[in-house]
């Protein structure tokens, strides 16, 4: 029986959807669950805890108090950073309330945006890190008056440690020349700084553990508009509930640091790209973001 030629076509398409569903490389003739490599990390960084005794992790979970004229402080270590100063691999920990609280301590302690990265890079209470190449903190001037936010980054973002440079940055940056903006006069980050698995969602222990600095990046930038680049991005930082075609054009008010900031939520990038349709309504947001910032 004489087969079918292979149909070059038909094969990149098949890569390019492995591609923009997060694959990107081949590891071997077997997927991997990495939620039950997660669980089992967890279980055996429990099982060690019960083993060696209740961690002494307390003096971390405050930030300490320093003189104004002080020089700055270094970063507290996380909960999970003894591991890394001995030059080991991190291992898998328990998202629980005290890795939360220890989050927002750490946090609260940055007084610059180079503190918040470096206390990021020292933090190990997200799994994420373990699996993730590099921290996709930020891009952008850190005093703009506009500032964009999106869920997590993607592949292109985990390879090049900046957010949104995949089709999806490319379309955003095409947006903002549209109302005569640049990207460099904005900033933009992700609630999420670090690649989930396969692109995968973030879980809300994830989300919450993560909320705190993110929170913290926008105190720092102070930006006059705020814009959140699909619904989990604003229902994460402004507790909203409701979808994204109810939301989006819609201006709402984010607590600032001594001001409240006008923010609004519009299409993510990546959505219009799968439904290039609603380009139109966020042509118009964006109109009413350029509008905004003029007054």
């Amino acid at each position: 029986m004489q087969q079918n030629p292979i149909d070059m076509s038909h094969l990149e398409a098949l890569l390019d959807f492995y591609s923009s569903a997060g694959v990107d490389c081949f590891m071997g003739d077997k997927p991997l669950d990495w939620y039950e490599l997660t669980n089992k990390q967890a279980e055996q960084f429990r099982q060690k805890k019960t083993v060696a005794g209740p961690p002494s992790v307390a003096p971390t979970l405050v930030a300490p108090e320093r003189p104004r004229d002080a020089r700055p402080a270094q970063p507290p270590a996380s909960p999970a950073a003894p591991a890394a100063t001995r030059g080991e691999q991190p291992s898998a920990v328990l998202p629980d309330a005290q890795i939360i609280a220890a989050a927002r301590d750490i946090a609260a302690s940055a007084t610059s945006l180079e503190e918040l990265r470096a206390c990021l890079e020292a933090f190990d209470g997200c799994n994420l890190k373990l699996t993730a190449k590099t921290l996709v903190f930020a891009d952008g001037h850190p005093e703009a008056r506009l500032m964009f936010v999106g869920e997590a980054p993607g592949r292109d973002e985990d390879l090049q440690g900046k957010p949104f440079v995949g089709r999806s940055g490319q379309l955003l940056d095409r947006m903002l020349d549209a109302i005569g903006m640049e990207r460099s006069s904005t900033y933009i980050a992700n609630v999420v700084p670090w690649r989930p698995p396969g692109n995968r969602t973030p879980t809300p222990q994830e989300t919450e553990i993560c909320k705190p600095f993110i929170k913290r990046q926008i105190e720092l930038v102070n930006p006059d508009v705020l814009v959140f680049l699909g619904a989990a991005s604003a229902k994460t930082l402004l507790g909203v509930q409701e979808g994204i075609r109810k939301m989006r054009g819609r201006w709402m008010a984010y607590p600032g640091s001594g001001k409240e900031i006008a923010a609004i939520a519009t299409y993510h990038p990546a959505y219009l790209l799968r439904s290039p349709l609603e380009k139109r309504l966020s042509w118009r947001d964006f109109l009413a973001i350029s509008q905004s910032l003029k007054k």
